[in-house]
Parts: structure tokens; sequence; C-alpha cells
């Protein structure tokens, strides 16, 4: 995870669970004046409409005091849908045996791009197979991953 975001997660996530819910991870993408922070929330019941609103209400209201972001962006608060985003470790070790999208932010083997079981975590090392090749990727290298959704 980059360091701003990492900055924006560690801000927001005692404000997120105030509300009752886990804030699973952060995405901000800078675009000028059409940035989006994105915030994606879970809760053991799930995410209903209501329960973004009330979350994006109390995260708006941190942001707008603390105003850790220079730039106009839109706040956008999000289930993790089927698609769900991985954001650390513990989040893949829960999906061990199931398909993961994952993208590098440095090439392995000529390659960024990583789609097939993950196998395993080791440490900081997540396991993918892809055509019957284990790769070896290293978390801190991870730029974006997510669970592929079973059809």
């Amino acid at each position: 995870m980059a360091k701003f975001e990492q900055k924006l997660t560690d801000l927001l996530r005692p404000a997120v669970e105030e509300t009752g819910k886990t804030l699973l991870g952060i995405e901000f993408i800078s675009a000028g004046n059409n940035s989006v922070l994105r915030l994606f929330i879970d809760h053991e019941n799930g995410i209903n409409v209501d329960d973004c609103a009330e979350v994006s209400r109390q995260a708006g209201a941190l942001l707008d005091v603390e105003d850790p972001i220079s730039s106009e962006y839109s706040l956008e608060v999000s289930s993790p849908g089927v698609d769900r985003p991985l954001f650390e470790l513990a989040h893949f070790q829960a999906v061990i045996g199931e398909t993961v999208n994952v993208k590098l932010s440095l090439p392995l083997n000529g390659r960024r791009k990583f789609k097939g079981p993950l196998v395993a975590v080791d440490k900081d090392t997540l396991i993918v197979e892809v055509d019957s090749i284990d790769y070896e990727l290293v978390f801190k290298n991870v730029d974006k991953a997510n669970l592929v959704a079973k059809l």
C-alpha cells in the first residue's frame, strides 16, 4: 500500500470502527479535480446503502477537519462486493485456495499481472499458481489485488 494511502487508512480506521463497521482498505485515484477517495467497508451482517451513508458522514466530517488531501476529490464508500479487494496479508490468508487477480508495482519475470489460485501465504510472500507454475509474489510489490468472483 502506498504511504499516502496508509496514512489515510490510519486516519479513517477509528472513525469507521466507531460506526461498528470494518475498514477493509482504501483507494485514492488522483485525477486532478476528479480525484476519488474510495473506502471499502464490511460488517459480519453485510453492508447496505444506509451503512455506506453513515460511514460517509463520519469519514467526511473527519476529512473536513483534518484536511489530508489538498486537491478536490469525491468520497465514495462501498461494500467490497463479490470481487472483494485484498489490501492486507490477513485478507489473503482468508482466501487461500480461491482465485485472485494480483497486479504488481514492479514486474516479476517480465509480467505484472497474475491471475490464479492463491496457493499459500508465507510470511510476506503470496504464492499464486498461473498456468501450473507457482509464482512467489512479495506482498510489498503488490499494487492492487482482488478476489475473482465465482460464477
